[in-house]
């Protein structure tokens, strides 16, 4: 196991700054993810971390050793690539012992360590195929074989399984979870993935324009987003622009007391933390659209002001479109100039005007 030390990290290409003077740290045996939108910088970070890029400043650390000007293959990590990368001329075990073999390694050690990590990534047996014999996961496990075989420190992941199917993807993450487990390994995961990194990740480093925005816990960072940002990018969120007023935070049509000077402010809503009743007449909100997804319904609804809302209830509710609803949030959050101003656990209700209309389809 290895602590890595990330400190006031920058990379500049000509005047775009991909990573922004980024400071993070990462435990003994921790499994931390770096989530962001594509150009936020967290691959360009990684890279950074295990020596494929040069840092234009800042320094990393690794068990308190500067290893910022040591080459890729002298730092103590391991990096599987999105690509596999494999060697179409090499059979399977040929593909997981060929860094063992440039270390100039034992034959008998280079067969305990490669069979020993094929059967850490379920490969056990499958030592003398080709890479195109397997399928898409299978040569994504022996890219991982290969980087574990070595017995790095850490591991670096780069969207190892973005090219791969929702399913395989949601099977393949849970062995990495295991292995990491099993192996007691630091790793760093860089994903776009929201679920990716809510399922896998100790903490997840929440990137956007080659800066932190949030680095926590993933009920943390879902619960208590502390800007907008990250409030709108993890899951799903109803965002409603409004103002403050006499006490009052009014947002297209919503009404909710708040404790916050006068201004402008954006309320901040889960889905899952509305819910709803069936509105007399045509009080309340028009349901538009409803999908169930077996577990849950999905309701998504207007009101009057052309205000959309999305909701989550559960499939008995049988909520269907052009039905009238009232919403009543469990919970929200108010954002002011992109940060936190105000977290709220319980509320009595939204007011939403009376006799709203029968809406069109968009």
């Amino acid at each position: 196991m290895a602590k890595l030390e990330i400190r006031n990290l920058s990379r500049a290409f000509g005047s775009t700054r991909a990573v922004d003077d980024v400071s993070l740290t990462v435990a003994d045996g921790e499994l931390v993810c770096l989530l962001g939108p594509s150009g936020s910088g967290k691959s360009t970070l990684l890279r950074m971390m295990g020596g494929f890029e040069r840092p234009s400043a800042g320094s990393i650390f690794i068990d308190g050793q500067d290893v910022t000007e040591i080459p890729p293959e002298r730092r103590p990590t391991g990096m599987v690539f999105q690509s596999h990368a494999l060697w179409t001329h090499m059979d399977v075990f040929g593909n997981v012992a060929f860094g063992l073999k440039l270390r100039r390694q034992a034959r008998h050690e280079i067969q305990r360590r490669a069979e020993a990590a094929l059967e850490m990534v379920g490969l056990a047996g499958y030592g003398k195929r080709r890479p195109n014999e397997l399928s898409g996961g299978q040569q994504q496990r022996v890219a991982l074989a290969r980087s574990l075989v070595l017995e790095p420190k850490i591991l670096l992941l780069d969207e190892p399984f973005a090219s791969l199917d929702q399913h395989l993807r949601e099977r393949l993450r849970e062995e990495v979870r295991d292995i990491q487990h099993r192996a007691g390994i630091t790793m760093v995961f860089v994903t776009h993935g929201q679920d990716e990194a809510l399922a896998l990740a100790d903490r997840i480093a929440i990137m956007r324009d080659g800066r932190l925005e949030q680095i926590g816990r993933p009920d943390t960072i879902y619960r208590q987003p502390k800007t907008e940002f990250v409030a709108g990018f993890i899951g799903q969120m109803n965002l409603l622009a409004g103002e403050v007023r006499q006490g009052t935070l009014a947002a297209s049509g919503i009404s909710l007391p708040v404790s916050l000077d006068e201004g402008l402010a954006t309320l901040a809503i889960r889905p899952e933390d509305i819910s709803l009743q069936k509105a007399i007449g045509e009080d309340g909100a028009v349901v538009h659209r409803v999908t169930d997804f077996g577990t849950h319904l999905s309701v998504e609804l207007r009101t009057l002001q052309g205000l959309r809302l999305k909701a989550m209830t559960e499939p008995a509710q049988g909520w269907v479109a052009g039905m009238y609803a009232s919403v009543h949030p469990r919970k929200f959050s108010v954002y002011r100039d992109g940060r936190l101003c105000a977290l709220t656990a319980q509320t009595s209700g939204i007011e939403l005007p009376a006799k709203s209309q029968q809406l069109e389809p968009a």
